[in-house]
């Protein structure tokens, strides 16, 4: 016990990180003037603490082994603090470097099945939409917004996402958009609505996928909107689309299904016609989990199956795949703020989120959020917007010779 608590004034004191720690006896330890205080339930806890295991302090507060009190940001201060630079740690000495990807690649293979992929879906998206109703924006988007000004609300910034993907894409009135995961709905009525396509989207959520019927059918868009419960592995490619959006969905892909999932992509795209491929990546070129436990909790509690890419290997299968990468925007801190915002609504309706789900995971979700808000200010995770084309072959095609697309040569149509 001595020597876990010499640990932990090791980790603390010299950085002078304002977290003070009451064992379950009452006695303290740590800073005299903390802006935190974790109080402990049990003795176990504390091991992690001193070892800089911040997922695994996490999974005790979800399992109720122990409480905090202070703000959320003041808790992720001391998160990252105490974390140090575990979550990016440097190269492994290379048989476990070698040993770590055969295992990944495996359970790859395994998790990104059909059968497992819906579950996992099943298991994040249907907790409850009332639970979701309390901290998204009123369209529900679930993905990163895009501030395009220092004071747009939340709701002003997801519509400007929106909006965003639909100018790169440069959508036309008639032509055929496809959504790759459309959670809510959000982005697929939207390009419908004001941009006058007939879009199809596709989910792997039961409550996603009934919501947004409902929307459809108030909103008379049944002749130009389908939403579908389908794989994407599962869509007919008969008659390609013109554009493809999929935003906050190929982080459920996997590494092993990643060369399926673009293939099959460039199969439904025209020649010609534009991906927007919109993402979280991982924040190293090995593309590990996140460190200190944290990649363990996420998995545990909130995206079984998720794995993060690095934007580097994720353009490189693109490529293979016979997709041109054309434009590719970093929005990481966007995604911060994007996530901030969602806690703090969530902070602020604790109790009524009690009302609709468990106290686990109005536990585990607090965290979530905030701790992914962190994790993307501290660039241990990051987020692109990837734009490419399926090339046509036809040198003379679009506004300049050799596009093979219509892509425009310059960003100027993305931003008038």
């Amino acid at each position: 016990m001595q020597a876990i608590e010499r640990a932990l004034e090791e980790r603390l004191a010299p950085q002078g990180v304002p977290l003070a720690v009451v064992l379950p006896g009452g006695r303290r330890l740590g800073s005299a003037k903390p802006t935190v205080t974790l109080r402990l339930h049990e003795l176990a806890p504390l091991a992690h603490i001193a070892t800089g295991q911040v997922g695994r302090v996490a999974q005790a507060y979800v399992e109720g082994r122990l409480d905090f009190e202070g703000s959320m940001r003041d808790l992720m201060h001391v998160a990252a603090q105490v974390a140090g630079d575990e979550p990016i740690a440097g190269d492994a000495a290379l048989p476990i470097a070698w040993w770590r990807h055969i295992v990944k690649a495996a359970r790859s293979r395994v998790h990104h099945r059909a059968e497992a992929d819906a579950k996992q879906i099943e298991f994040h998206y249907d907790v409850s939409d009332a639970f979701y109703d309390l901290w998204l924006d009123e369209r529900k988007v679930y993905s990163c917004a895009y501030w395009r000004g220092a004071n747009m609300t939340l709701e002003g910034a997801q519509t400007a996402k929106l909006d965003h993907i639909c100018k790169k894409l440069m959508l036309r009135e008639g032509e055929r958009f496809l959504d790759i995961g459309a959670g809510w709905g959000g982005l697929l009525l939207w390009a419908a609505e004001h941009y006058g396509v007939r879009a199809d989207g596709i989910t792997l959520s039961k409550n996603q996928h009934a919501y947004v019927n409902r929307l459809i059918d108030e909103r008379g868009l049944g002749g130009r909107v389908t939403m579908s419960l389908r794989d994407y592995r599962d869509l007919p490619e008969g008659e390609p689309y013109d554009s493809i959006a999929s935003v906050g969905m190929f982080e459920h892909v996997g590494q092993a299904q990643l060369p399926v999932y673009f293939n099959k992509i460039r199969r439904l795209l025209k020649p010609g016609g534009l991906l927007m491929n919109h993402g979280i990546t991982a924040g190293n070129t090995r593309n590990d989990p996140l460190g200190a436990g944290m990649g363990d909790f996420i998995e545990r509690y909130i995206f079984p199956g998720g794995e993060l890419l690095h934007v580097s290997h994720v353009l490189k299968v693109m490529s293979e795949a016979k997709l041109e990468p054309i434009d590719a925007e970093n929005l990481r801190p966007h995604y911060a703020r994007t996530l901030w915002g969602w806690s703090d609504r969530l902070e602020a309706q604790l109790a009524q989120a009690r009302r609709v789900t468990s106290e686990a995971v109005v536990r585990a979700y607090r965290l979530y959020l905030a701790g992914s808000a962190m994790c993307f200010e501290q660039g241990w995770i990051s987020l692109f917007q990837m734009l490419a084309s399926r090339p046509n072959g036809d040198v003379n095609c679009g506004p300049m010779r050799g596009a093979q697309s219509r892509f425009p040569f310059n960003r100027e149509y993305m931003y008038q």
